[in-house]
């Protein structure tokens, strides 16, 4: 996250940097920069989501000239859960309440909003690798690779609802 913040403090124009140097302005600049990196973050990570799907599909498509059947259930199951993870990533509240609102989130809630963010990162790689790892696997292992995937694809949903427990306490 941090990297995609250094850089849309980077894009400020002269006009920006010295709107920044306005006491109380600087803050809600900082702000904003960081609510635009959180839609950054958040876009990226679900497109990242969203690419594992071609490796379902195309399992779905082995196992369905295979004549797997009884695999398709788990590969459309791991599938529909993946894109309803990748839309709550896509949408997720925001780390803070905007400079208008009457709510202001505290920064050190924020920060830990910004720690839980990137370990989403993580869980995206668990469930690229567990779909990699089903894509690649036998006939035989099908099945318990895709149960995998499904279980990476829980655990980050379960960071999500850790994220918005953070955001609910402090509303």
């Amino acid at each position: 996250m941090e990297p995609i913040l250094d850089k849309a403090r980077a894009g400020q124009n002269a006009l920006e940097r010295l709107a920044s140097a306005i006491p109380g302005f600087k803050g809600y600049r900082e702000r904003e920069l960081r609510r635009d990196a959180d839609q950054h973050q958040r876009e990226h990570l679900a497109g990242r989501l969203e690419a594992n799907k071609k490796a379902l599909n195309e399992l779905a498509d082995q196992a369905t000239r295979g004549g797997s059947l009884d695999v398709i259930n788990d590969i459309e199951a791991a599938r529909k859960r993946l894109d309803r993870v990748a839309a709550r990533v896509r949408y997720a509240e925001r780390g803070y309440a905007g400079f208008f609102d009457a709510v202001k989130v505290d920064e050190a809630v924020l920060a830990r909003v910004y720690e839980l963010d990137l370990s989403l990162l993580e869980g995206v790689e668990a469930v690229r690798a567990a779909t990699e790892a089903a894509h690649g696997a036998g006939a035989a292992g099908v099945r318990p690779a895709v149960q995998a995937a499904t279980g990476a694809v829980d655990r980050l949903d379960e960071r999500l609802t850790e994220r918005e427990a953070i955001l609910r306490g402090v509303k």
